[in-house]
């Protein structure tokens, strides 16, 4: 048994792992893979040929996981994709989302390159493909063994960070011998909104870990309402402003109406305007009412007594983009939840190009922003950005909190392990973070007594 770590190793993007039993092969995630030094064209460049993958375990949705499924497809892929109802339906919103990127990075382009159609880039793939790839979807509930094929049997983990996220359980028969193998894909943190918390993983022998937050530990003296009533408290009551909250338009913007719906029906706060200024954000909260039997049991309890958690009054979904520039021209206080969480690219764009200017706004991030995004230049505070083709001086309050990051910390990820036994486990593979906080996480579990190694891309390992 052979494993390749082809993605995420050393970085946080781009999770591809490839596990080879005999002539079988099983690529674990096929992420996008957007460090800033790579050209997202360079994601076709697979260090293996498409064609001879057997099947595709994905653990969930989110584009550094799910995102280059279609070129693997269209390169030649024939297999099923094995993954989670929900993670079935939420991965083919983010790809046809990623397919309108990918078209309006080439409209730009081209509107600067009029007489060099040559130099224009080509998308990565079309709505073709990725209707080519949601055909090979095969979905499987959690903690339901599935069995690939005589010496191979998967069974999804839940593990919180997103509807349908799952670690995958992979108990293979290695020549009469029984190996058990997890990839934990991301693991989500306890009591967060709507989502149930990560169950524990069975004894494995060998685990393939993500480690984003290895290093760091989230915020614990305030809990996300006590968070969120005390900036709308500031900025929309008592300076009568607007708040505008940068969010992915999958799991964060849902998590964030919800904990919006306690504080306002509850009344713990005077009633606000609250838009939520995404499409994608509306698709996806369907998917989340679809599979309501995936959300946590708060949820379900406010639902049976309170009504819809993704409804309530004084909440306005924008469909179109004449109802999202009307709210530009609402002038009472509000709160206006947009996409993307980044703030490269999206209607969040707009908002920030009419208010980033306005001493009576304030900008709250709730997400991690990657170095060299818009988002990371104001968490830094430069006091001028350059927005939709301006230079723009940074009048607006700029505030973060981790209370929404669906990520667990280093003490979540200590404990994932810790579940296992020292004298069991054989490795742990660390992948999906920084070198520092991979490190971080290193050491802490090296200090425990637990074999831990950190790959470098494409690699191999004997198993």
């Amino acid at each position: 048994m052979k494993l390749t770590i082809h993605g995420a190793a050393r970085q946080v993007t781009g999770s591809m792992h490839l596990l080879e039993v005999d002539q079988y092969k099983i690529l674990i995630d096929c992420g996008l893979d957007y460090e800033k030094d790579r050209s997202i064209q360079s994601n076709e460049n697979f260090p293996f040929d498409p064609s001879d993958i057997d099947v595709v375990v994905l653990t969930h949705a989110h584009i550094d996981h799910s995102g280059n499924l279609p070129t693997l497809v269209r390169l030649g892929f024939e297999g099923q994709i094995l993954c989670t109802p929900a993670t079935a339906d939420l991965t083919e919103l983010l790809l046809l989302d990623s397919v309108s990127i990918f078209m309006n990075k080439i409209n730009k382009s081209r509107k600067h390159n009029r007489k060099r159609y040559d130099n224009v880039q080509q998308p990565l793939y079309l709505q073709k493909h990725v209707m080519d790839t949601t055909e090979r979807f095969v979905t499987i509930g959690f903690n339901r063994p599935f069995r690939i094929n005589g010496d191979i049997e998967l069974t999804f983990i839940p593990v919180g960070h997103l509807l349908g996220a799952a670690a995958a359980v992979l108990k293979i028969n290695d020549h009469g011998a029984e190996k058990t193998i997890a990839f934990t894909g991301d693991i989500g943190r306890k009591n967060y909104p709507v989502l149930n918390d990560p169950e524990e993983l069975p004894q494995v022998d060998y685990l393939v870990c993500e480690s984003t937050y290895g290093g760091r530990m989230h915020t614990k003296d305030k809990t996300v309402e006590q968070a969120l009533i005390e900036t709308i408290d500031k900025a929309c009551i008592r300076e009568s402003g607007r708040l505008i909250i940068p969010a992915f338009s999958i799991g964060r913007t849902q998590s964030l109406v919800y904990s919006l719906n306690k504080i306002f029906t509850e009344g713990l706060l005077p009633p606000v305007k609250v838009f939520v200024d995404s499409p994608m954000a509306s698709r996806a909260t369907e998917v989340f009412r679809k599979h309501h039997s995936l959300v946590n049991q708060e949820a379900q309890d406010f639902y049976r007594k309170k009504g819809d958690e993704f409804e309530f009054d004084n909440l306005e979904y924008v469909e179109n983009l004449k109802e999202s520039r009307q709210v530009s021209n609402y002038f009472e206080p509000c709160i206006i939840i947009s996409s993307a969480g980044m703030l490269e690219g999206g209607r969040i764009q707009d908002h920030l190009y009419n208010n980033i200017q306005n001493y009576y706004c304030t900008i709250l991030f709730i997400g991690y922003c990657a170095k060299g995004t818009l988002g990371h230049r104001l968490l830094r505070g430069d006091p001028i950005v350059h927005i939709k083709d301006r230079e723009l001086s940074v009048y607006a309050t700029i505030k973060q909190t981790d209370v929404l990051s669906a990520h667990g910390d280093h003490e979540d990820l200590l404990n994932v392990v810790r579940i296992q036994h020292k004298e069991k486990l054989r490795t742990i593979f660390l992948v999906h973070g920084e070198d520092a906080s991979m490190q971080a996480l290193a050491d802490a579990l090296d200090e425990e007594g637990y074999p831990v190694s950190i790959p470098e891309k494409d690699v191999s390992y004997i198993l």
